[in-house]
Order: C-alpha cells, then structure tokens, then sequence
C-alpha cells in the first residue's frame, strides 16, 4: 500500500514513473588508468587484473554485477587493454556479454565516457575498476527513480575516517556538496562509485579532456538533481598497497557466523532480569555442540548480544566480562570457542547505533575483520535479531525451544556450500 501511494504521487507529479518502469541493463566500468600507486605490479599488467585466491579483482566485480541482474557490461579501457581482452573475451563463459571501448593512455574518466557516448545506455551503472563493496542494488536502483536523479551514487558513510572525505549529504539523500579536492570543512562521506547514471548527465562534459566526477558532478550538485545511497560497509580497494592486505581478507573463503547470546547459547532470564553472576550462565541444550561444530567447519564465530543491564546499573563490565570467561573456557573445554564478542551496554531509549535490532554491533565487526557481511549469517532467538540481520545484509536465522541452535547449526552444514 505504501508503495501504491508513493507511485500514485510520482504519478500526479511527473516523476520518476518512468523510470521505475525500467530496469537496468547496462554496466559501465572505468579501467582505463595506469595505477601508478600499484606498481611495480602495474608495470606489466593493468591494476584490475590484481588476484585475490586466483581470481583477478575485475572477475570479482563482473560477478557482482551479474548478481545485480545485470549481463551487458561495457568494459572502458586505456592502459594495456590486450591483457583484459584477451583473458575475459566477449563474457560468455562468465554468463555476460562483455564489450569494450579503447581509448588512449592519457584519456582522463571524462574523456573515456564521452568517447563512448554512443554504446550508453538511457540509464546505466557506472563503476570504477578499483572498488569493491556488497551494495543493495535494489535499494539504489529505488531511490534513483523516487528522486528523480540524474545521477545516484553510492557513498561510504565513513564515520571510522578510513579516507578522506568528498561530500556533504542532506536530507533525503541529496547531495549538498562534492569536493574532488576535499579540502572543504565538514565534509562527511565518500564517493565510492556504484553510481546510476542518467545519460543527460553527460550534456555537461566539456570537449576537451577531463574527470567526468570533477565536470559534472558540482553542476549536478547546483541543480539539485544528484542523490546518494549511503552504506555503513567499508569498501574494498586496490587503489594502494596499504589496502591489498584488507581486500584479501575482504574476499577470505572463510566463513563467519554472528550468535546471538540469551535464548541462543543459554537459558534466557526472566522478562528484564539480567544474567548477573557468572553461576546464572546456564547452556541451552546442545548450544556447546553446535559451537564446536561450527568451529570444526572452519567457521569465525563472533557474539553480538545486547546487553542493557549495563546501563540500568544491573551488571558491571567487570562482571560481564568474568561471564563471558566462563563461556569461553567452557566452550574450549569442549573443543569450540568464540572469536569475538561484540556487546551494546545501552539502554533501549540511548538512541544508540549498536543495540539491536539496529546493525551498529555487525558493521563495527565487519570493520574490524574485513568481513563481506552478505555472506555471513546470524543466528539469533528473537526478532530484534532478525531485523538487524537484515539491516546489516545479513542471512538470518531464527531459532527457538523447538528449531533449536543444534537444529539449525547441523542444516547449515548439510547446506551443498558447506559439504
């Protein structure tokens, strides 16, 4: 219903209608530049091809848009172009069609767009050959119709300052400022690509070379037409060689698992009472077993637990912290053990970021291990764990007194992926 009713006013008001009508069926990717800051890797092959566990970067990047739905991807190339050619073709054993547009070295991103006009799609996903993260495409594709914008991008919301800022986003999701230099104050956020891009956006490149964001992303600005999509995930990036040690952890084959605490691995306490002492600890049955299970399938097992009795002067961290030891012990007396443990000490009314059902806990883990959180799972007894999954792009999984951690933990592994 509430989607009838956003419709009926784009409807009466002109906006959007068409496109939401749409699909996207076109990616672009800008992989025309020399890397320099990748080199010596650089000086015999261009910086997409960079592998992570016999995968070069740019396959990644093909199979994520593939997984937006997405199979005719135009492929802008400069610097050393026979070495992407020749390896991926025309995209068939990939399930895309790939296709490619060559222009000189020193082609700036602006000067390879323009160039390449007339294979542009209306509207289309730009991407640049360097950056990686797990977006909600959906949700992009949705708010760049509802907003009725040129050009939607994706920005990192960077509250952790793991780069330097380029923009100012107001409400709504519109873009107040965008700074190639970042040299203007309060900047908050970054341009990470992933943007959507109406074809008139381009009316503004100048003949002459040059960056297509610096062009035309401030007139855009000034227009009120350009929006973004903000995520709290980190991206992944092989821009420098600060950043290759954390994509390849990024990409890790191992397989990370959030738990849920009360009335997932122990008896949960009565409606707000507290596990206070460490003797209140009691295992649910079976909960230890499929710990160790899912430490014997290689999994990363990391807590997130809410827990308010902080706040409300119930328990002290020295406490919490003396229950979580016993868990541990217990756990690797058994032969499992948790990796880390994530807790929000916050009442319900803090407006905090951390406590479920919002996702704060999961995207402050993700941070620390690099985690890609699309492929990790939670699995948690209560609803508010549900949501949070979610909201972090997780897979959630409830269980209870019947569907058991047990029950479920043994499903997972019986999962084709895990044999």
């Amino acid at each position: 219903m509430k989607n009838f009713f956003r419709d009926l006013f784009y409807l009466q008001n002109g906006q959007g209608t068409d496109k939401m009508q749409k699909k996207i069926r076109q990616a672009v990717i800008l992989a025309g530049g020399y890397g320099t800051r990748l080199a010596p890797f650089t000086d015999h092959s261009p910086k997409p091809m960079y592998e992570f566990y016999g995968k070069p970067f740019l396959l990644y990047l093909i199979e994520q848009i593939k997984a937006f739905g997405i199979e005719d991807i135009l492929i802008l190339l400069g610097y050393l172009p026979d070495k992407i050619m020749d390896y991926f073709g025309d995209g068939e054993k990939y399930g895309v069609h790939l296709s490619y547009r060559v222009t000189p070295q020193e082609y700036e991103t602006g000067a390879r767009i323009k160039d390449a006009g007339e294979l542009l799609a209306e509207d289309f996903l730009l991407m640049y050959c360097d950056n990686y993260c797990p977006v909600d495409f959906k949700k992009l594709w949705n708010s760049y119709c509802e907003k009725n914008a040129e050009i939607q991008i994706t920005a990192y919301a960077n509250r952790d300052g793991y780069t330097k800022s380029n923009l100012i986003v107001g409400e709504g999701g519109q873009v107040l400022c965008y700074d190639k230099t970042r040299k203007t104050p309060e900047l908050s956020g970054v341009d990470i690509g992933y943007a959507i891009v109406s074809k008139k956006a381009l009316r503004y490149l100048p003949e002459e070379n040059c960056n297509f964001e610096a062009a035309v992303y401030p007139k855009l600005v000034r227009q009120g037409a350009m929006y973004a999509a903000e995520t709290e995930h980190r991206y992944y990036s092989i821009g420098s060689w600060e950043r290759i040690e954390l994509t390849k952890q990024f990409f890790s084959p191992v397989k990370t698992i959030f738990l849920d605490r009360d009335g997932t691995l122990n008896v949960r306490p009565e409606k707000a009472c507290y596990i206070e002492r460490e003797e209140d600890f009691v295992w649910l049955e079976g909960a230890k077993e499929a710990v160790c299970m899912l430490k014997r399938a290689g999994c990363r097992l990391i807590l997130i637990t809410n827990q308010p009795g902080i706040a409300r002067g119930n328990l002290s961290l020295g406490t919490l912290e003396r229950i979580h030891e016993k868990m541990q012990r217990e756990l690797e007396e058994a032969g499992g053990g948790i990796d880390a443990v994530y807790y929000c000490p916050h009442n319900w009314d803090e407006g905090c970021l951390c406590r479920k059902p919002k996702p704060g806990m999961f995207f402050q883990a993700q941070k620390d291990f690099s985690l890609n959180l699309c492929d990790c799972i939670m699995i948690g007894d209560d609803e508010r764990d549900m949501q949070a999954a979610m909201a972090a792009g997780c897979e959630g999984i409830l269980v209870n007194e019947e569907y058991t951690l047990l029950f479920a933990v043994r499903e997972l592994l019986g999962r084709e992926v895990w044999e």
